[in-house]
């Protein structure tokens, strides 16, 4: 279906949203941006190293600070994120948080059904329309008041095979932003908002710069004035961690702020160095080795800047069936929020309804203002041995097993359409994924682990669940495990699965 010259939809679903204005305003930001983007990608594969940039000392020395956000970013105490689902949405704006984060990356399968019924779901959220009705006929809508919504478009990496610019399948990050800003900044504006974006798994401030190019072009097209989008960076990757105080520079007429990406941290720093091995992934906690040392330096560069330092994710949930279980996991919770607002963070996210009053009364008794951006944390001294150490801790066989079972389950309800998935006890979304099946890659990568061995594995915990796609994601699992050369991320291979099964 062509709509705009040059631009093709390879999906017979339509859509309000995708008139032949808003294509045209997607379809320029690729013509514009997708050439950078597929260098910036290139670079990446060359970076080896890490450490501080010497051509960027200037910056990192600096007397400079972001621009101030709105009012109603002041106090993000408690974010909540989220797949762009309807009923998902309503919930999560509903739940009492500051913040949701409604997510078209990790935690949603990004079939054209997804992305489109994500936007409209999105569209109708911005104008308080939004409802729901589910199978057995709970309906649900939105309440008064509400959370500030923010935006989390895909990755640099990832494209939109559906929508085809000049022939070529455009950006996923792009189509993402492009749609959303193009119909709902004007009226987020209007209702004392703005257009909030999250962005994700950048790897140097050179992506930082690509993305503040892309707001200065969005805003001068539709008529906004430079500023009105504000953008919350994720530092969840290895690289990212050296240049923090160079994405907020690039940014800094639209910064939102740092926040600590815990999980896809973990991920990265096993990419980045698979010849270091980790301990299981349930030893590696926030308190520790080169989490602790990224986490505090996070908090003394964003306050030094004026900018917001958050915290990084609770994915518990509920154990109805099991008091003393929840309890314990609860407990979890309150010490890690109680971690992250005596350091210095502004504030958290969580992946559950239930879990915002619990982050929100710790925040409320120990930050009893707004934020905590006059804390600047000058006590901080992270060196680059310290964001590259590795904290003590043990691989067992439990801890293999687990990733095995995480892994492989995600992966079939990924390939189902779901990207948000509860697994034992926790919220999984593709960042756990990633840590599953890389440590299992590392393992057989440094000899520790054979395939046979990972077989055997693999037939034990899983072959008890044989319905849905068990046996394409066994597969697409352990060739992940076990191919010579890392794939980048799992979702690239799992998307063209993903695709194919659409008309």
């Amino acid at each position: 279906m062509t709509l705009v010259k040059g631009v093709e939809l390879k999906h017979p679903r339509k859509s309000p949203l995708l008139t032949a204005e808003s294509l045209a305003f997607v379809a320029e930001l690729e013509r514009r941006f997708g050439e950078r983007r597929r260098e910036l990608l290139e670079r990446r594969r060359a970076k080896k190293s890490f450490d501080f940039l010497p051509e960027t000392t200037a910056v990192r020395a600096g007397d400079w600070r972001v621009a101030p956000v709105p009012a109603c970013l002041a106090d993000r105490r408690v974010e909540i994120t989220g797949p762009v689902e309807p009923k998902m949405i309503i919930n999560a704006l509903n739940s009492g948080a500051n913040v949701f984060m409604a997510d078209f990356e990790d935690s949603l399968a990004p079939s054209w059904d997804n992305v489109v019924i994500g936007q409209e779901a999105l569209f109708a959220a911005v104008r308080k329309t939004l409802t729901y009705t589910s199978p057995e006929g709970k309906a649900y809508r939105l309440n008064e008041k509400l959370a500030t919504l923010f935006v989390r478009p895909r990755g640099w990496h990832l494209v939109e095979q559906h929508v085809l610019v000049d022939g070529r399948p455009m950006s996923g990050a792009l189509f993402d932003f492009g749609l959303f800003f193009f119909h709902n900044a004007k009226e987020q504006l209007s209702r004392g908002a703005g257009p909030f974006f999250y962005l994700p798994k950048m790897e140097s401030h050179l992506e930082a710069r690509l993305w503040n190019d892309v707001f200065c072009w969005a805003q001068d097209t539709i008529g906004l004035k430079r500023g009105s989008i504000k953008a919350t960076c994720l530092i969840e990757t290895l690289p990212a961690a050296f240049e923090m105080d160079e994405i907020l520079y690039e940014l800094r007429e639209h910064s939102a702020g740092l926040n600590c990406g815990r999980w896809d941290y973990m991920f990265s720093f096993i990419k980045k160095q698979p010849e270091r091995l980790l301990p299981d992934r349930a030893q590696l906690t926030m308190d520790r080795g080169f989490l602790r040392a990224y986490s505090q330096k996070l908090i003394q560069i964003c306050h030094r800047r004026g900018a917001h330092a958050m915290g990084g994710m609770a994915a518990q949930i509920p154990i109805k069936d099991d008091p003393a279980a929840n309890e314990t996991a609860l407990a979890k919770v309150r010490a890690d929020k109680l971690r992250e607002v005596t350091d210095g963070h502004d504030g958290t996210w969580v992946a559950h309804p239930a879990l915002v009053p619990i982050a929100k009364a710790i925040f409320d008794e120990h930050m009893k203002s707004p934020n905590q951006l006059a804390r600047l944390r000058e006590d901080v001294a992270v060196s680059r041995e310290d964001l590259l150490r590795i904290p003590e801790g043990t691989r067992t066989e439990g801890g293999l097993r687990h990733n095995v079972r995480v892994g492989v389950q995600y992966l079939e309800a990924w390939l189902r359409g779901q990207g948000c998935v509860p697994l034992y006890n926790l919220m999984e979304d593709a960042a756990t994924a990633e840590i599953s099946r890389a440590q299992v890659w590392q393992q057989v990568h440094a000899g520790v682990l054979t395939p046979e061995r990972l077989d055997q594995v693999m037939r034990e915990e899983l072959e008890p669940l044989g319905d849905g796609r068990f046996g394409e994601a066994k597969a697409l699992f352990r060739t992940l495990c076990t191919a010579p050369v890392f794939e980048e991320f799992l979702t690239v291979p799992a998307y063209q699965r993903l695709c194919a099964d659409e008309p």
